[in-house]
Order: structure tokens, then C-alpha cells, then sequence
């Protein structure tokens, strides 16, 4: 009976245990997707410039690009290809540092931003706006979104 009552306890550490390290994992992720948010939200009211990737200009991809690479995750300057990056993520489980993409097919993406919660992204809109946060109801076209591996 005493050695069935060990086991018993220790099933039941074992159990928190893994349960605590799922929670602290997923907290991480969420945590970091902020660290990107955070990052992104410097860059309000930048200017928007076809082809920038640095804070004199940005264009959709360019932003993205820049604002990864702080964090030492690599992406190329083109939103279509962007999408071959990261896995992908249900619209209903976005988190903050996700990047949503725009268009009718993959060949077709023509705008990509970073998802900031609540329904929002902050982006580099278009010729003669500056970075700011936009809400997904605003765009025709949602994707889809991919997740990259957040801060190392």
C-alpha cells in the first residue's frame, strides 16, 4: 500500500512539472512575440520609400525585414517570399510577432506586416503614409500568417 501511494505522488510531481514547463514555453513565445512588437512600435511614423529596409524608409517587406533582423532572424525583401518563411498559423491563434500576409494565392502576396494583438498590425502601408498600426477588418485580402522561431 506505502509503495502504491509513492508512485501515486509521484505521478502527481511529475504531472505539475510538465505541466508548469508547457506553461512557462508558451509564455515564452507570447513574451517574445512582444520583445518584436515592442521593437516594431519604434518605427511609427517612418516614412514609407519603395525599396527601404532602414529607419530613412520602409517599404512593407522592408520593415519586416529590419525589424527581424534585429533579432537575428534573416528574411528576404519581398513579401511573397517572406511566406516561405516560418509555420503556418490559423488566423484565430495569432499572437503578437506573428507576420500576416496579403493577397489571392502565394504568388500573389503583395503586403506583409507584424501582427500586434487585438485585431491589429503595425506595417508600412504605401506610398505617401508612415509605419502605423492597421486593423486586419481593414484589409480585403487577409492570407494568411506564419510564425517565425520569436527571439533566441
Amino acid at each position: 500500500m506505502r509503495k502504491k501511494k509513492v508512485w501515486i505522488f509521484i505521478l502527481v510531481l511529475l504531472f505539475i512539472f510538465i505541466t508548469i514547463t508547457v506553461v512557462i514555453s508558451n509564455t515564452k513565445d507570447v513574451k517574445n512575440g512582444q520583445v518584436i512588437v515592442s521593437y516594431s512600435e519604434k518605427f511609427k511614423n517612418v516614412k514609407y520609400s519603395w525599396g527601404g529596409e532602414s529607419p530613412r524608409g520602409f517599404d512593407c517587406s522592408g520593415f519586416t525585414k529590419y525589424v527581424y533582423a534585429h533579432f537575428g532572424i534573416s528574411l528576404p525583401h519581398n513579401a511573397a517570399e517572406q511566406y516561405n518563411y516560418g509555420k503556418p498559423v490559423n488566423k484565430n491563434s495569432l499572437q503578437p510577432g506573428d507576420l500576416v500576409f496579403f493577397g489571392k494565392t502565394d504568388e500573389s502576396i503583395y503586403h506583409v506586416g507584424i501582427y500586434i494583438g487585438k485585431g491589429n498590425f503595425i506595417n508600412a502601408p504605401k506610398e505617401g503614409e508612415s509605419v502605423k498600426i492597421t486593423a486586419l477588418s481593414y484589409m480585403p485580402d487577409y492570407y494568411g500568417a506564419k510564425r517565425l522561431s520569436h527571439v533566441k
